[in-house]
């Protein structure tokens, strides 16, 4: 399979917009989201990457379908959720990799290295120095954890990232077959550029 990658800002990203909420919906349903997703709160959260002139979309295509996406913004411009885990410290310089996305049958051929290599260069070009991520924290004996699960902390640490002791968010979201949204912890990662 061949991807093409394309860096969207701006007005461009508005085409990808309904593409993307399905497959934050699709992917975020598995392990370690369980994700129940809902696609009007998709489009409604997914505009704040259109409106923002600093934010990007790096998009993966297979011809003309998008099958996986990675998105950034300043994390002075992310949800307050995010912002909250770095309570006073300075956050100015910090360029926040958000959510990353991709099918599964296209995992394993590099996107995740090219989705970083984009955010990153955007952030390089706008003058941030650093760039975090965040990712959710289960227990380990939550009972939908899949027993051949493993975690992409090693891929992490290769891209130069590290976890920022003590420097979590708490974001919201309903699981699978639950009725209520609960908040869940997310541990930051960073390197600098």
């Amino acid at each position: 399979m061949s991807l093409r990658f394309d860096s969207l800002t701006g007005e461009a990203i508005a085409p990808v917009i309904d593409g993307l909420a399905a497959l934050r919906i699709r992917v975020f349903r598995d392990w370690p989201y369980l994700y129940e997703g809902d696609a009007a709160y998709e489009r409604n959260y997914l505009q704040v990457y259109r409106d923002n002139p600093r934010a990007i979309v790096a998009a993966a295509f297979d011809g003309p379908t998008l099958v996986g996406a990675a998105t950034g913004l300043p994390l002075v411009d992310a949800d307050a959720e995010f912002q909250a885990g770095f309570e006073g410290q300075e956050i100015s310089d910090i360029f926040y990799c958000a959510e990353s996305v991709l099918l599964p049958e296209y995992r394993g051929q590099g996107a995740g290295h090219r989705f970083f290599d984009l955010r990153e260069d955007h952030a390089r070009a706008l003058g941030f120095r650093r760039v975090c991520f965040c990712g959710v924290i289960r227990p380990e004996d939550h009972p939908a954890r899949p027993a051949d699960y493993r975690p992409l902390d090693a891929f992490w640490r290769r891209r130069g990232y590290a976890p920022l002791p003590g420097v979590t968010a708490r974001f919201g979201w309903r699981d699978i077959g639950a009725t209520e949204e609960t908040e869940k912890p997310m541990q930051f990662w960073m390197r600098t550029l």
